[in-house]
């Protein structure tokens, strides 16, 4: 899936970018309390993309 429908579906769904890391951005949901490392590649995968929505709690990407 590409990274900025992921980012987009994050942004949806109430989480917002904390910080830039090195190879990393971090994400935020502030009603959970939860973060997430998101990667900076173009690319991210379905299973990955899973996981950083289970991370967050919010729904999976369709």
């Amino acid at each position: 899936m590409k990274r900025n429908e992921l980012l987009r579906h994050l942004r949806d769904h109430g989480c917002e970018l904390l910080r830039e890391g090195g190879r990393h951005s971090w994400w935020h949901n502030p009603m959970q309390n939860r973060r997430s490392a998101v990667p900076r590649h173009s690319e991210v995968k379905d299973i990955l993309a899973l996981k950083i929505c289970k991370d967050l709690g919010v729904p999976p990407v369709k």
